[in-house]
């Protein structure tokens, strides 16, 4: 956890950054993926697994198999960042790439599954994966004492969810709050509208976020246990990522600055003591360049 002047003067409290760009993989994701891997059965670990990510996903898979001498494929978009792409393929997972405007990552999973026998390992919607990304929440909440707030940013919903379940059972009377970028608000209209809303191959630069919807798992925890959701700009998660860089001496991607851009930008509220998930690190040096000398 880090505390920063520079993000509470900007707001009307005290900032709570949970900064999971220092977890392995960098990114959240480690998490879910290894609660998930470790519990597979002898037979599922020698057929191997396989998921479908756009990066960090990926990565945490097949880190996560690795250190348990598990065999990884990964169906990954032709425009993953190419960060992400060296990483997964460095810790020696097989990627299947696929274009995303004319191809659905799940489909082609599944095949691969019905071929091979490999488990599949969700990025988001899987009980497992779930709990894991909860852990991040209870890891805070032990070291941030009481907090009015929490700001989880959402793609396929397993960070909120898995968040949501844990700061429900420690502090039921924080206030969570899932953020999107607009560009892809399908959470969000899914959650005022209470039905499962779909986006189609969003074109947001945080690409952490580019699912098509919410998981049939995920879905009913976030209408249960989330209270709101806010949107965030283009410009406003790229400022909070400059932001991160140079005032707080963080290198942030942009999925993982959701919460910071939220407050920066007054979408969220900044009143009290206000957790931020900084869900992830995992950004291209040429995308860093570019955002801080545009």
């Amino acid at each position: 956890m880090l505390c920063d002047t520079a993000l509470d003067e900007h707001i009307d409290g005290e900032a709570f950054l949970k900064c999971e760009n220092f977890q392995r993989i960098g990114a959240f994701k480690f998490r879910g993926a290894w609660n998930a891997i470790s519990q597979l059965t002898k037979d599922q670990r020698t057929r191997g697994v396989i998921t479908h990510s756009s990066g960090n996903h990926g990565q945490a898979v097949a880190l996560s198999g690795r250190l348990l001498g598990i065999t990884t494929t990964v169906v990954m978009p032709m425009d993953a960042p190419a960060r992400k792409r060296a990483a997964t393929e460095g810790h020696g997972a097989m990627i299947i790439d696929y274009d995303p405007a004319n191809a659905k990552r799940e489909a082609i999973s599944k095949d691969l599954v019905e071929t091979h026998g490999y488990t599949l390992i969700p990025p988001f919607d899987h009980p497992h994966v779930i709990a894991g990304q909860g852990t991040a929440a209870l890891e805070l909440l032990d070291q941030s004492g009481p907090l009015d707030t929490l700001l989880v940013p959402c793609g396929g919903g397993g960070l909120l969810s898995g968040n949501a379940i844990s700061t429900r059972h420690l502090q039921p009377a924080c206030r969570i709050i899932g953020i999107e970028p607009e560009l892809a608000d399908d959470a969000t209209r899914s959650f005022r509208s209470g039905t499962l809303q779909r986006v189609d191959n969003p074109r947001t630069i945080a690409d952490g976020t580019r699912t098509e919807s919410l998981g049939t798992i995920t879905f009913p925890l976030i209408q249960n246990l989330v209270d709101d959701f806010c949107t965030v700009t283009e410009e406003a998660i790229v400022e909070a990522v400059r932001f991160l860089f140079h005032e707080v001496k963080l290198v942030v991607e942009p999925s993982g600055a959701l919460g910071v851009a939220a407050l920066l930008s007054g979408r969220a509220p900044g009143k009290g003591r206000i957790g931020v998930i900084i869900s992830g690190g995992n950004i291209d040096g040429q995308t860093i360049a570019d955002i801080l000398n545009p």
